[in-house]
């Protein structure tokens, strides 16, 4: 059993992992160009990028639910019930991006407002809202492709697309934001375009390459022709992961506005580290989006001692990734203060905050493997509701504003309030773990 939890291991995350590079390499890029225009656009676009996050708390959850589902039905055989599951995550991701696309669109300057008090960086992120807004509209429905491809034997094929999509991303960047090959010189707004641009190829291929025999197409005729109990069953795994993505990612976003009003310097640091932070969770989130799908097979298909004893396995695997991650980030800290262009108080502040992220780094690897692979795989979708209920409601966030706001404290223990959840709560996620509540087949015969 050994080689063979290894083997499927490598053959589910290291295209997750490569796939989460290619994404996050987007977000680094734009920092990095953008970076060469202005330190203010730079900012500005990282800011507005905020939003983009907070529709991926949504659309993570609405993916996540039926991945959860879907992985059991997968390891069970049921072909049937899974396109019924896809139309399902189909139409609820529709209706999201719809949401956020009309906010992007009829009120970008509101939302920037939420986020900084400059008005230079409230106008540059407006423009760019209002472009990439249109590129939210389409993330959900591929988003849900990807998803599917990912739990039916895939993987390959869904990180092939991202990270295709991602290298044209990149390309377009370029052209869009210095004006190359005669292209007109937009610099924010070319950043939006060309993500716009590089989101309408990727649902070009997602649904392209879902015609081949082998792959799960949804059932478009009876888009609405789902059973009860299917939806039942999908609210139920839905809603604790909702509530537990927007208490991350509203929480997070909210780390992002505290430092933001901080001032133009600490924005910029924030921005930079955030980019360094969601290039080396690559290997975790992987990792961890593997485990959820490694341990819900066995699970869907009754093998519950299986499932169990590839959950320990995994949360054991989650602590040498992390102080891994650890030092990595220690160890390039001295490499992108150099390289990235920044004001002096800018490049103080981003120092401190890479070493303080170098011991977040532990909280956040374990945490993703453990609650987001192991834990979900399994069902137990509650408990991440609770714990950041708690760790970061309960004592990051009313600590950074506090300290941001009230006692005016510097603006790297500001920083470090800010990390303080992900490594509390490691206790109480191993005393959830060692519970077993995880160890649960989902599927039903429909």
């Amino acid at each position: 059993m050994k080689d063979n939890f290894y083997w499927k291991l490598r053959t589910l995350s290291l295209p997750i992992v490569f796939q989460s590079l290619m994404l996050a390499l987007v977000a680094a890029c734009d920092a990095l160009m953008l970076g060469q225009v202005t330190q203010v656009q730079m900012t500005a676009v990282s800011l507005a990028t905020q939003i983009q996050f907070v529709q991926n708390m949504f659309l993570y959850s609405l993916t996540a639910a039926g991945s959860i589902l879907g992985a059991q039905y997968w390891g069970k055989g049921d072909k049937e019930t899974l396109r019924k599951l896809f139309n399902l995550m189909l139409i609820a991701a529709g209706i999201i991006s719809l949401i956020f696309f009309f906010a992007c669109e009829f009120a970008p300057a509101a939302l920037m407002h939420i986020f900084a008090s400059d008005k230079e960086l409230i106008s540059i992120g407006s423009s760019y809202l209002r472009i990439a807004g249109w590129s939210y509209l389409i993330t959900g429905i591929s988003q849900c492709y990807l998803a599917i491809m990912k739990i039916t034997d895939h993987v390959v094929a869904g990180s092939w697309i991202s990270s295709s999509v991602v290298i044209i991303n990149i390309i377009f960047n370029g052209i869009f934001i210095f004006g190359l090959l005669g292209a007109p010189r937009m610099e924010a707004e070319g950043a939006a375009f060309a993500t716009t641009l590089a989101r309408v190829i990727e649902l070009g291929l997602c649904i392209g390459l879902s015609f081949k025999d082998t792959f799960i197409r949804p059932a478009i005729k009876r888009l609405f022709n789902i059973q009860n109990q299917l939806i039942k069953d999908y609210i139920r795994q839905l809603l604790p992961l909702l509530g537990g993505s927007l208490f991350w990612g509203v929480g997070f976003t909210s780390y992002t506005a505290i430092m933001g009003h901080m001032g133009v310097d600490a924005a910029a640091a924030n921005s930079v580290a955030a980019v360094v932070r969601d290039l080396i969770c690559c290997v975790c989130n992987g990792v961890g989006t593997a485990a959820g799908i490694m341990v819900g097979n066995e699970l869907g298909a009754g093998n519950l001692e299986k499932g169990k004893a590839y959950g320990i396995r995994l949360r054991n695997i989650s602590y040498v990734i992390g102080f891994a991650s650890t030092a990595v980030v220690l160890a390039i800290t001295p490499i992108v203060v150099h390289f990235v262009k920044l004001t002096e108080a800018a490049e103080q502040y981003l120092t401190g905050m890479m070493i303080i992220m170098a011991i977040y780094m532990i909280g956040r690897c374990v945490n993703t493997v453990t609650i987001n692979g192991v834990l979900d795989g399994g069902g137990d979708t509650i408990f991440d509701m609770y714990s950041l209920a708690v760790c970061m409601w309960g004592i990051a966030i009313p600590l950074a504003l506090l300290g941001a706001f009230v006692f005016n404290w510097p603006v790297l223990l500001v920083y470090a309030c800010t990390c303080l959840d992900e490594v509390g709560k490691i206790p109480w996620v191993m005393l959830r773990f060692r519970k077993y509540k995880w160890v649960k087949n989902l599927t039903k015969d429909l």
